[in-house]
């Protein structure tokens, strides 16, 4: 069963993700629309987005199953920035609830290299089980942090973080940026058929990004996952535009 199908378009995704109030805070809201869900939503629907990342308590008071036509996909766990210590993302929402909500897909991050680890490869197993009986895909977020992680970006990494999505099961794996091409298509092949959307980050120049989406679609990757590089921009709308055209490419 191809659990992914109702998020991908010519066998690419494009995600708008909207989960940065609980994980940053407000201050990832520059401008002042971009705090307002109803905002989003448009921006998903006109920019045309393959899917868009909510937590439950966002989806629960604004997205309508029979009336926003972007699929929806639900975070099942969150933690704040003020979390002290190893990082640890629990679980505050079921499969279950999720798809009551209207969700075709669940998104679940994990922080290998955190003393909590196993909690969390735990808490996924059981999330790819239940989520699978209801038909739905399972999206890992995959950011390794802890003691051992000098740098989350560095290449060796991201590829062994990608190679943890495949193992642990997912359906889908969003990485960071590993610094070069040559790496991002060594990361999709050690994940492989798992596929791979890269993390837009934090806010970098629109030329920059661009060429940084191409390489993920010429590294063999299925897309991006991503927020603040474009709802944090006042042209926002044509920014997607742009790049839902590179991703697609049509």
């Amino acid at each position: 069963m191809n659990y992914l199908s109702p998020i991908l378009r010519n066998n690419r995704t494009f995600l708008l993700a909207y989960d940065h109030g609980l994980e940053h805070g407000p201050e990832d809201f520059l401008l002042e629309k971009s705090a307002e869900p109803e905002f989003i939503l448009e921006l998903a629907e006109k920019g045309n987005f393959s899917g868009v990342i909510f937590q439950k308590g966002i989806a629960e008071k604004y997205y309508q199953p029979w009336q926003n036509i972007v699929p929806l996909i639900v975070k099942l766990n969150g933690k704040t920035k003020w979390q002290a210590g190893e990082p640890y993302s629990p679980l505050i929402c079921s499969p279950e609830y999720a798809k009551d909500l209207g969700a075709v897909a669940v998104g679940y991050t994990i922080y290998p290299g955190s003393k909590f680890e196993h909690l969390m490869f735990k808490e996924f197993g059981q999330v790819v089980e239940k989520a699978h009986n209801l038909g739905m895909a399972v999206i890992a977020w995959l950011y390794p942090r802890g003691k051992k992680i000098d740098n989350e970006n560095n290449p060796q990494v991201v590829c062994y973080a990608a190679r943890i999505g495949l193992e642990l099961g997912a359906d889908m794996i969003k990485i960071k940026w590993p610094l070069e091409r040559k790496y991002l298509e060594k990361a999709v092949n050690l994940a492989r058929p798992v596929k791979v959307v890269l993390a837009g980050g934090e806010r970098i120049s629109e030329e920059e990004f661009f060429k940084r989406t191409e390489e993920v679609i010429a590294s063999g990757g299925c897309g991006l996952a991503v927020g603040r590089n474009i709802w944090q921009r006042k042209n926002a709308l044509e920014i997607a535009k742009k790049l839902a055209k590179i991703i697609y490419q049509r």
